[in-house]
């Protein structure tokens, strides 16, 4: 049975729980994180999209097949972070209206963006070995808007959708990074 095995490292790179949604992290540095960079408390888990969205230069040539590798060109990525929050915090709402201003505990939508409106946002989650698997998301802002779902003799739970945008000022920068933290060897 030569190929019902897995490696010694696997175990060791699983990456455990559902992480945390931060508002600020840094890979390279301390890895303790503040309550006040916990953007909410979560349920259901963290979705994390990054997809190419491709051209196909090939596509109405007769006789290439479908998928050519020569022949396709890579368009932009979506990138995006997906989340049910259980906080209905300021921070929060506010996040998932996208544009919105705050004034006291007052949050009104407005139907123009701003470009402070964007945030980098990040999620990082453990590893079975103690390290971390982390993950930015940059200029991030709502595409979804807010829904918020209640029920009786239970928690509101705040959908919320980030998408990743590129800035004017790096337009051949992904808007999502990724690190991964190998934890103390035993």
């Amino acid at each position: 049975m030569k190929f019902v095995k897995v490696s010694e490292s696997a175990f060791k790179e699983i990456q455990l729980e559902a992480g945390l949604i931060l508002n600020q992290f840094d890979p390279n540095g301390e890895t303790d994180v503040e309550d006040a960079h916990i953007v909410c408390a979560t349920t259901g888990g963290i979705n994390i999209n990054c997809k190419p969205t491709f051209t196909d230069y090939g596509s109405d040539i007769d006789n290439v097949p479908d998928n050519m590798l020569e022949f396709k060109e890579i368009d932009g990525w979506d990138c995006s972070l997906g989340f049910t929050a259980l906080n209905a915090s300021v921070a929060v709402i506010k996040m998932a209206l996208c544009a919105a201003d705050v004034e006291g505990n007052k949050i009104t939508p407005r139907n123009d963006l701003k470009v402070e409106d964007a945030q980098d946002v990040w999620w990082v989650g453990e590893r079975a070995d103690g390290g971390f698997v982390a993950c930015c998301l940059k200029n991030s802002l709502s595409t979804d808007g807010l829904s918020l779902k209640t029920t009786k003799k239970g928690k509101g739970q705040l959908s919320c959708t980030l998408t990743g945008h590129v800035s004017m000022s790096a337009q051949n920068v992904v808007p999502m990074e990724f690190y991964v933290q190998e934890g103390a060897s035993e």
